[in-house]
């Protein structure tokens, strides 16, 4: 049932809607995190437990959010984070979210297990914003070639830059996947990985085995490094934990950093994202951008993410209850909630522009 997006003041009524709108299979496995959800539900917590030092008597009548994210602009220190099989959540899926993305100036990064082609959405995303930016999430899979094959696609789409996910050395347990016995949909696809007489992920009890076929557990920075001189596009590592890690990133020719626990999905009891992030920003110590997801939803958690010295947020599940919500009004409208909040947030904590969000912030 759609709903009426202007109706939605904050992104976790979109969740509650969503909650209710959405049949089982995909309501629980956008949800879900690993295990007893511990990492997942610390995401959000950590970051509103970090209070604001906001300053006062500072000429904030004129504002900008307007940003650099990973060498190019963007309307917000924001991006749509990368996430699974949206028509599940909406017909036209990952085409409405690309769309809303665009026409909101931030860059939308598409997975690999999108149930909607990189050319046909990167031609959604520039059909409504000459100027989108698109990049591609990655999974180093077991077969190199089919992975060398869609990094050239996603290079002759037109995408900005790869994003290659490394906390998936196996998938985590999801109790409630399992529980409904996921499976990719029929009638639906994983079209970037499926190839002929190949595993389709239509078959099996949760994702780690319908989607064991996707991974390898053998990974190295060896394997990064062949997908890095694969290809032209810079590359952005998403998933890391540590600052040991996030300076082996550098070190291997990454060209930003993704602070990532996988939304809480893999190893539950891993430290929230809020947490990691001023370790890795002190780790990498400018040498490349460093982003961070995770339980981001307020315009607060934005500005928080800031001071400690990310360069953008990553924002996923909000951008799918938006879709199951209303389709590409409701990612609008998720966008334009923490646009607006962003916003506020600045002015109320003393801030004219974003280089005036500094860690004296979130520090007397």
């Amino acid at each position: 049932m759609a709903a009426e997006p202007s109706e939605f003041l904050s992104l976790d009524d979109f969740e509650r809607h969503a909650l209710e709108v959405l049949p089982a299979l995909a309501r629980d496995y956008y949800r879900s995190g690993a295990w007893a959800e511990t990492t997942l539900r610390e995401n959000r917590a950590v970051w509103e437990r970090i209070r604001i030092w906001y300053r006062v008597m500072r000429d904030v009548s004129a504002r900008s959010a307007a940003a650099t994210v990973v060498g190019g602009p963007a309307s917000m220190p924001l991006c749509v984070a990368p996430t699974a099989l949206q028509r599940m959540a909406h017909p036209e899926g990952e085409l409405a979210s690309a769309r809303a993305a665009a026409r909101a100036g931030v860059p939308m990064i598409v997975s690999s297990l999108s149930s909607t082609a990189i050319e046909d959405i990167r031609a959604a995303a520039v059909a409504a914003n000459p100027a989108a930016r698109t990049w591609m999430q990655m999974y180093i899979g077991r077969d190199r070639g089919a992975v060398r094959e869609l990094a050239k696609r996603a290079h002759a789409a037109g995408c900005d830059a790869l994003v290659l996910t490394v906390d998936t050395p196996v998938w985590g347990i999801r109790e409630r996947d399992i529980r409904n016995h996921f499976r990719v949909p029929d009638g639906m696809r994983i079209v970037h990985l499926e190839r002929a007489g190949g595993p389709t992920g239509h078959s099996g009890r949760g994702i780690q085995e319908a989607l064991a076929w996707t991974i390898d557990a053998s990974l190295t920075w060896k394997d990064f490094e062949w997908l890095r001189d694969s290809t032209p596009l810079p590359v952005v590592v998403k998933g890391i934990c540590r600052p040991d890690d996030a300076r082996r990133a550098v070190e291997h020719g990454a060209k930003g950093v993704l602070v990532s626990n996988h939304g809480g999905r893999q190893l539950d009891g891993a430290p929230a994202t809020a947490d990691v992030l001023p370790h890795v920003v002190r780790a990498v110590e400018g040498r490349v951008p460093v982003l961070v997801d995770g339980g981001v939803r307020r315009g607060t958690d934005v500005l928080r993410a800031l001071a400690m010295g990310a360069q953008a947020v990553c924002v996923g599940r909000p951008v799918l209850w938006g879709l199951a919500a209303a389709g590409e009004p409701g990612v609008a409208r998720v966008l334009e909630i923490l646009r607006q909040e962003l916003d506020v947030t600045m002015a109320l904590a003393g801030c004219a522009t974003l280089g005036d969000v500094t860690s004296e912030l979130l520090a007397p």
